[in-house]
């Protein structure tokens, strides 16, 4: 029998934890010893699950003892509460602990525990933004220089811009792994100038230039035009594509939901987001507030609700206040929108519970990607220009790319199998709307599965609407007052 055969072998009859579909296991068997390697998945498909596999394969085989991934701040705590104790092999024994940017001396013990000298697989799961601060970038470098390592980067089109200090950081740190890998769904969200950085932390000599300035030369035609008085160069065109792809192929596997065939018709994510200080202190208030008014009260479903929507509005960033007007709240719910949009393929869906955020929305992908990306649905837009923007965005050679919506409107009725991405910015308490909205996208038509993404503020209301949704129960309806008090 052939090493070759002996690999298959070995992956295919390896002791999962879950059950691998079968594009994951060709993902494995093209990368599981290699230095380095590159899982361009689409969001929906199980990239992270790969990476745990190929993690325990390597363990087993004694080539590693210690494991870094860097994430980006909505993602790296769900490696460490879900998808490393969901995939991990269960023969594995591992110690995993959560980088966190506040460092108690309980967390301090916690983090020294990686380096005691025993038989187990040592993982530091770390956000990417703690690579521009000194602290973070001492701790992963030691922690590099302690075992033999496997660094994984999760969504690296956060690390596209070379001139950026955390770029430069992770991309010095690479060198002192043994193993490399990145994953991303899609590698190019606006340029393929992006790949340079990217494919530079697998193996700075992988894409065959010395500098960033030599590859975009090879790939990008530059023209100069002045802006305020200053001569800048800017990307007229593209060239050369067709050879950069075949550059890539031999350190890549490249997997689209609509090339697997076995996936489920609906996929589930949960995006964290981290309330700002400004947000967590009203929050606070509001909460103790919220307590205060319902005290001794007859506890009504109505009466509770109504507290928990102002607790769930500043959670999404705005508040009302006592003169009527919306005040906005710095907050970090946009920006991870915009995250999850980079890393998306096609159309998508984006669901959000109050017009307040609807505009916001709209006005920021515009500003990204053009007024013609956006349609919208909502109360506000005559019944007309409804029917026009379902069109819009179903036309698979238009540029309109996403469906903005409240479930109240859009949430009945339409089709809009155009998208396999649907995004819930945020939620109501009505299980019925969010059914229905749900199978606006996953409905006869669609020939894809759908990836369900949920954007929770954790430690919020938030996290105890999305839990009860999943579970398919009517907040409105089946919760009573006293137990939805216990939400506060």
């Amino acid at each position: 029998m052939s090493i070759e055969r002996i690999k298959l072998f070995m992956i295919r009859n390896y002791r999962f934890k879950t059950k691998p579909y079968e594009h994951q296991l060709i993902a494995l068997e093209k990368s599981w010893d290699k230095e380095e390697y590159a899982y361009f998945m689409e969001m929906g498909t199980g990239k992270s699950k790969v990476l745990i596999d190929n993690i325990a394969i390597l363990y087993d085989k004694g080539k590693i003892n210690g494991v870094l991934i860097v994430a980006p701040k909505g993602v790296y705590k769900n490696w460490y509460s879900s998808e490393i104790p969901t995939h991990f092999a269960s023969h594995v024994q591992y110690k995993s602990v959560l980088w966190t940017a506040s460092i108690s001396k309980t967390k301090q013990e916690e983090l020294n525990s990686l380096f005691k000298s025993d038989f187990n697989l040592h993982v530091l799961v770390m956000n990417v933004e703690a690579f521009s601060t000194k602290k973070g970038l001492q701790f992963a470098l030691k922690f590099l220089n302690s075992h033999k390592t496997l660094m994984a980067v999760d969504e690296s089109t956060t690390i596209k811009t070379p001139s950026a200090k955390r770029t430069k950081s992770i991309l010095a740190l690479s060198k002192s792994a043994v193993y490399r890998r990145i994953l991303i769904g899609s590698p190019i969200t606006k340029s393929p100038l992006d790949l340079y950085t990217q494919c530079g932390f697998l193996n700075d000599e992988l894409l065959g230039f010395s500098s960033y300035y030599a590859f975009r030369s090879r790939y990008a035609h530059m023209i100069e035009r002045n802006f305020g008085g200053r001569r800048v160069q800017i990307v007229k065109n593209y060239q050369r594509l067709d050879e950069l792809s075949k550059l890539i192929e031999h350190f890549s596997y490249r997997v689209l939901k609509e090339d697997c065939l076995d996936l489920p018709d609906k996929i589930y994510i949960r995006r964290e987001i981290e309330l700002t200080d400004e947000q967590l202190k009203l929050y606070t208030t509001m909460k103790q507030m919220a307590l205060a008014t319902l005290n001794g009260k007859m506890l009504t479903a109505p009466n509770v609700l109504t507290q928990l929507m102002r607790l769930h509005q500043i959670t999404c960033g705005h508040f009302k206040s006592d003169d009527g007007k919306i005040q906005e709240l710095k907050n970090n719910r946009l920006e991870e929108l915009m995250s999850i949009l980079e890393e998306t393929e096609g159309k998508a869906i984006i669901w959000a519970n109050y017009i307040y955020d609807i505009e916001r929305i709209s006005a920021a992908i515009k500003k990204e990607y053009g007024d013609d990306s956006v349609v919208e649905y909502y109360g506000a837009i005559n019944t007309d220009e409804r029917q026009k923007n379902i069109e819009r965005f179903q036309d698979p050679l238009s540029p309109f790319r996403f469906f903005i919506g409240n479930p109240q409107t859009g949430g009945y009725g339409i089709t809009l199998t155009a998208a396999n991405t649907v995004i819930y910015y945020s939620n109501g308490y009505d299980l019925e709307k969010r059914l229905q909205s749900e199978d606006r996208a996953h409905r006869i038509g669609q020939k894809k599965s759908v990836t369900y993404i949920d954007l929770i503020a954790e430690k919020t209301i938030d996290e105890k609407i999305v839990k009860a949704l999943r579970k398919k129960i009517d907040i409105a309806s089946q919760i009573m007052g006293e137990e939805l008090k216990d939400w506060i």
